[in-house]
């Protein structure tokens, strides 16, 4: 076991604090991280504050953890000291099932295993990236490229992946119309992926605060939802589009948008349920769809596209003792557009 510094909600709701977590063995196939950044998703305030239904505490959240290979286990051949190296949001799965041997271990029908606010296989909750080191299974660490600065990179282990994945299963490219809703963590790598994908890239967001933004980032076009004219201009416009936020949204309305065939996809996770008026996805032979992460062949496929186009997130690094601070600014909207935890100060 090693003992590592890390930054814990010690109860739900709770402010995170400065403690001290034990790491387990290097075994054989794994490697030991030494965590260089970490980024911040809206799904760790959601954990840490049971939005998502009852957690495991004490919490060390951190789903975007960019480091380099310190240790290696004997039997590890994928990486070996001093590589640059990823983990994002699981850590294991049951390796066994269809999903997970078709390289699907996001959707593992075995149980696969969160890399925080889980318990890993061996009984022990297991803990994320607001840390100084984390041990991994090498089959769950992905190769950061060289082309990636490595704090640009961590939040693509996470936001990168959960939005490239859909962009990719419902074939975002040229001559296709994508429209992101929400530019945030999520939505603004949606638009940067997109764009190199070769679609015509939407931004449909609150209002037109953003929109200089959005452009730059490389949407073709920007539009307020707020506006009731936007949804009567842009009716039948999109063959895909994906959602980003978290908070309920009127599917009818945004249906309506959708050519025949298209599909709304969501990435976001409201806490609350949502409903359904049936005939917006009859019309139109329409589809509502939802998509997760990626499973670990994707998540490379992503990050190597990435080095390739010159693609990294928009990102504030911060302290670690300036993690309280970011979760309430996150939530007010008020980060441009990934906030990243430089480890050396946990």
């Amino acid at each position: 076991m090693t003992s590592v510094a890390a930054y814990a909600a010690p109860a739900a709701k709770a402010p995170l604090e400065r403690t001290t977590i034990e790491r387990r063995a290097v075994g054989e196939h794994d490697v030991l991280i030494d965590i260089k950044y970490a980024g911040i998703c809206h799904s760790d305030i959601h954990q840490v504050r049971e939005g998502w239904g009852e957690a495991i505490f004490p919490m060390v959240p951190g789903h975007e953890i960019a480091g380099v290979v310190c240790k290696a286990g004997p039997g590890v051949t994928r990486f070996a000291v001093g590589d640059r190296v990823g983990v994002g949001c699981m850590v294991d799965s049951c390796r066994e099932c269809d999903n997970c041997r078709a390289g699907l271990e996001q959707y593992c029908t075995g149980g696969n295993v969160m890399t925080y606010n889980g318990v890993g296989k061996d009984g022990r909750p297991t803990y994320g990236g607001y840390s100084e080191k984390i041990v991994v299974d090498e089959n769950f660490v992905v190769r950061v490229p060289d082309g990636l600065a490595l704090d640009e990179a961590a939040p693509l282990l996470c936001a990168g992946i959960t939005t490239y994945s859909p962009l990719r299963h419902w074939q975002a490219g040229p001559g296709k119309k994508v429209a992101v809703v929400g530019l945030g963590g999520l939505g603004h790598m949606a638009v940067k992926l997109a764009h190199a994908l070769g679609a015509e890239v939407t931004v449909l967001s609150q209002s037109l605060r953003k929109k200089d933004d959005g452009l730059r980032l490389g949407a073709d076009h920007y539009h307020a939802t707020s506006d009731p004219e936007t949804f009567r201009a842009l009716a039948g416009r999109f063959d895909l589009i994906v959602s980003t936020v978290s908070a309920p949204l009127d599917f009818g309305a945004y249906l309506s948008l959708l050519r025949t065939d298209g599909a709304l996809v969501n990435v976001g996770a409201p806490e609350e349920p949502v409903s359904l008026n049936l005939f917006s996805v009859i019309g139109g032979r329409k589809t509502l769809a939802g998509s997760s992460i990626g499973g670990i062949r994707e998540t490379q496929e992503m990050l190597d596209f990435c080095a390739a186009h010159g693609i990294g997130a928009d990102i504030e690094v911060i302290r670690a003792d300036q993690v309280n601070e970011a979760y309430e600014r996150v939530l007010a909207s008020d980060v441009r557009y990934r906030f990243v935890i430089d480890a050396a100060t946990i």
